[in-house]
């Protein structure tokens, strides 16, 4: 999967069941991890791959550019990026871009948090809410 550096943007790839790792920007040398900020997953393949590898709990925010909700909830997932981390991923499907996944998880409405451990579905909300109350459901 794609990690942009928070120090210079540059775009790095880090296979998911290495975020445990001291990984450093290939551009900047700064450090990549912990991840701080949600990830965008930019196709299947990277989903399949962090959900499946990661050895920490995957929380993944189904979302789309033109639902004002999302955006509401957006910030909230930064919230719980940085004050999670390293103990979760957050990452961020746009069912826009990737369809299919959205559509093999049944999401119907958006936004829709869910929370993978192990390779599997474990909970799963929907609609806006502040990064205390998501925390509090999903048991974070």
């Amino acid at each position: 999967m794609e990690v942009s550096c928070a120090s210079c943007s540059a775009r790095n790839r880090v296979p998911a069941k290495r975020l445990l790792d001291n990984a450093k920007c290939a551009q900047c040398k700064a450090s990549l991890l912990p991840l701080t900020r949600p990830v965008a997953l930019a196709s299947a393949q990277d989903f399949e791959e962090l959900v499946r590898d990661s050895s920490r709990p995957v929380l993944v925010d189904f979302w789309a550019a033109w639902c004002g909700p999302c955006r509401m909830v957006a910030p909230e997932m930064e919230k719980l990026a940085r004050d999670r981390a390293p103990s979760v991923v957050v990452a961020k499907v746009d069912t826009e871009a990737l369809p299919a996944v959205a559509q093999r998880f049944g999401i119907r409405s958006i936004p829709t948090l869910i929370l993978f451990r192990g390779g599997a579905e474990a909970r799963r909300l929907s609609g806006a809410m502040p990064a205390a109350e998501i925390s509090r459901q999903l048991e974070l």
